[in-house]
């Protein structure tokens, strides 16, 4: 019974991570950059990268080992403590699909919608 609360409350802690975005990055503008990402495309998200417009390579993937299923949608703080408001958006799918949006202000912008077509 216990290892089953602890593999719960792992997961928990996991996906509040995930919904959170990482803690230890924060401008200190003031700016919001926490961006609700919702998936409407018909296929399961995978991966989700964003990064500071204009950098050559993505970061990390936000989504890690988790997933975002058709019809769901994740909170995420951007903030990685650059004070950049513009990033550039990258997802891929559980069919192979990537979707890269450029240049979306993440201090303006509170709720980000991937759909299909």
């Amino acid at each position: 019974m216990f290892k089953v609360l602890a593999r719960r409350a792992f997961m928990a802690a996991a996906v509040s991570a995930v919904a959170l975005g990482s803690m230890a990055f924060q401008s200190n503008d003031g700016q919001d950059r926490h961006v609700r990402i919702t998936n409407a495309t018909g296929v399961t998200m995978t991966h989700f990268w964003a990064s500071s417009a204009g950098e050559e390579n993505w970061q990390e993937d936000i989504l890690g080992s988790d997933v975002l299923p058709n019809g769901s949608a994740v909170r995420i703080n951007i903030d990685d403590g650059s004070g950049a408001c513009v990033y550039d958006f990258r997802a891929r799918f559980a069919d192979g699909d990537v979707l890269e949006r450029y240049r979306i202000n993440v201090c303006r912008v509170s709720e980000y919608r991937y759909s299909a077509g």
